[in-house]
């Protein structure tokens, strides 16, 4: 889970929507800088950016912008210390952006030296300002716990925190904390409540358990038919497990009707993600029903 959070550094120079935020939330009226920055003039954003802290040294959104230019290589050679250097400033400044990066960077040791204690110090910093992601994380870190056993009322609690300001990962560790009683009573009614927001917001994991839960009338209303819809709606994403439940429900005609081709074709999708399942073998040697014959006649007009 953590890895994935890491991927969110890798992703900046294209997608910046807190650090977006916070700068309009922390700059001027007319935010020269950020607005450079929007258009793309990245020379003049970084020196709009180096103006204001000039002013005010405590600058967090202008801090964290410069952190972003380094970080993205835009207007500047990529320097990935220069941009933790920068981060670590804004978030010193109370920026909960730059404290997040900054945490993030300090756990796995991007571009700075790993330090968990500096780590879990500046997601702290950001998760008092309701930082969803990094609330997240923390939970994450309970979870974990260096190696101890899990604490999990902890993590059951900074989820909550998290998934309240928006956090799909957040809700679908919430759902799988209810689903096993850990941290929590083992509700699965709230497992299944929480699986469908994250699914809602697109996270294909929690498709697949909401699916499950769906398909077996578990904590929720029994319902197949959305049930296939929805695993095939992670499958598209690429999420191999949907496409592994997805060819035994085609195979086995479970909710659907059968269809040995489609089956073999999710089947092989899951295989080459790297999910390999000897009991759908059979597959190869099953027989496959002809494709209907094209008709060259026009369909007839719909039904009035």
């Amino acid at each position: 889970m953590i890895r994935r959070l890491l991927a969110q550094l890798v992703l900046l120079s294209l997608l910046a929507p807190a650090l977006a935020k916070e700068a309009e939330n922390g700059a001027p009226p007319r935010d020269l800088a950020y607005g450079a920055y929007q258009r793309g003039d990245y020379k003049a954003a970084m020196s709009e950016a180096k103006k204001r802290v000039e002013a005010n040294p405590k600058d967090s959104a202008a801090l964290t912008l410069i952190g972003q230019l380094y970080l993205e290589g835009a207007g500047v050679r990529r320097d990935g210390k220069q941009a933790m250097d920068w981060f670590r400033r804004g978030a010193d400044a109370g920026g909960k952006e730059a404290a997040y990066l900054y945490g993030v960077a300090a756990l796995e040791g991007i571009d700075i030296p790993k330090n968990r204690a500096a780590a879990r110090n500046y997601l702290e910093k950001a998760a008092a300002q309701d930082h969803a992601a990094a609330l997240h994380l923390l939970g994450e870190m309970a979870l974990e716990n260096e190696g101890k056993p899990s604490d999990f009322d902890t993590a059951a609690n900074y989820f909550r925190r998290a998934a309240e300001g928006g956090n799909a990962d957040a809700d679908y560790a919430l759902g799988v904390l209810y689903k096993t009683g850990k941290g929590v009573a083992k509700d699965d009614k709230a497992a299944a409540e929480w699986f469908r927001r994250a699914a809602d917001l697109g996270l294909t994991a929690a498709m697949v358990e909401y699916a499950i839960m769906q398909f077996n009338g578990v904590g929720v209303e029994r319902d197949r038919l959305s049930a296939v819809d929805l695993l095939r709606k992670a499958a598209v994403k690429g999420n191999a497990v949907a496409q592994n439940r997805l060819a035994h429900l085609l195979a086995e005609g479970l909710g659907v009707e059968t269809n040995l081709r489609e089956a073999r074709e999710w089947r092989d999708k899951a295989r080459e993600a790297g999910l390999k399942d000897p009991s759908l073998d059979f597959l190869d040697n099953a027989e496959t029903p002809p494709k209907p014959a094209e008709s060259k006649t026009p369909p007839p007009p719909p039904a009035k």
